[in-house]
């Protein structure tokens, strides 16, 4: 009986490993727009899909735009006409992100959010994992423990993961999960499953490269974020921040939010209050890095009287760019 108990509770420990199931056996997953009811909430769902003959969603909270997966037994459907839908999130902060990110679908680069959020001081930090055969760059992580040591015992953060880093760098992420012990609150951004890349002008590059199957892109990411016990955000970084207006439609047609970034580092832009701060962490931006370790350095005494502090994507969105 002692062993048959300690099986069960390894069993749960490992599928609920770092505060996030692991689907392995997942199927079916396909886009849906549904308004679902959770005891007195209504949730929105983006997926669906099925492990073990089991049925789920993928689901976003429109007030706090967190993602969460719930069973179909645990909610119940109250829309799933596009149009009602739409209805039922007007006024709300996601529906207004969706009006903030068409400002700027037309740019080439940088479309979606890419202003300061909060007014007050400090940044939103994103980390971009993009495919690469280095390692993870782990300094990024440890220094901001370091620097927030006894000040705060959250740390959010977003981290940008793409399908190919994943699947080479397995150990790297078990790591990134495992800082959710230490405080560290990383939001999962979908960053696409190959990260096409080429030399062409940026019209024909990445995302716009020729031949490029956004729906692979997206969703293979999502499944694959869900295998390995990620959590996908509502959020959504284009590859190189590149995008066009079709591109753009396309993501909040899937229920995503493209985010930019008004700092990234390595291309020489600075950091202000309420900053999406941009820095790669896969070892391909050695300048980048060295920039965001500066500026915990030049911040560490407001760091320590708490006036300068690391803020959630999702802060700020009920306000007025500025």
């Amino acid at each position: 009986m002692k062993q048959l108990i300690f099986v069960c509770l390894f069993l749960v420990c490992a599928l609920f490993s770092y505060g996030q199931a692991s689907f392995a056996n997942l199927e079916n997953y396909r886009t849906e727009w549904l308004i679902l009811r959770e005891n007195n909430n209504s949730l929105v769902g983006i997926r669906s899909f099925t492990t073990n003959a089991v049925k789920y969603y993928l689901t976003v909270d429109p007030t706090t735009l967190q993602t969460r997966v719930v069973g179909d037994r645990s909610v119940s459907v109250l829309y799933k006409d596009a149009a009602q839908v739409t209805r039922s999130l007007s006024g709300s902060v996601y529906e207004s992100c969706f009006s903030l990110v068409r400002k700027t679908e037309n740019n080439l680069q940088d479309a979606g959010l890419n202003f300061r959020l909060p007014k007050e001081a400090g940044i939103n930090l994103t980390i971009d994992l993009c495919p690469s055969h280095k390692p993870l760059d782990k300094a990024i992580f440890e220094d901001l423990l370091v620097a927030f040591k006894g000040i705060d015992s959250t740390l959010p953060l977003a981290v940008s993961v793409s399908g190919k880093w994943m699947l080479n760098h397995a150990a790297d992420l078990e790591w990134l999960k495992s800082l959710d012990t230490k405080g560290v609150k990383i939001t999962w951004i979908n960053h696409t499953y190959d990260h096409v890349f080429n030399n062409n002008p940026l019209t024909s590059n990445f995302l716009l490269s020729k031949n490029t199957n956004l729906n692979y892109e997206v969703l293979e990411n999502e499944k694959l974020m869900l295998k390995n016990g990620l959590m996908p955000s509502v959020f959504f970084r284009c590859p190189g921040l590149v995008s066009d207006r079709n591109i753009i439609e396309r993501l909040l047609s899937y229920g995503l939010i493209a985010v930019g970034s008004d700092a990234w580092l390595a291309k020489g832009q600075q950091a202000k209050n309420g900053s999406i701060v941009l820095i790669h962490g896969n070892g391909n931006e050695e300048l980048g890095v060295q920039d965001f370790i500066q500026l915990l350095r030049t911040e560490s005494q407001s760091i320590k009287t708490k006036h300068w502090t690391l803020y959630s994507l999702s802060e700020g969105l009920d306000e007025e760019p500025h």
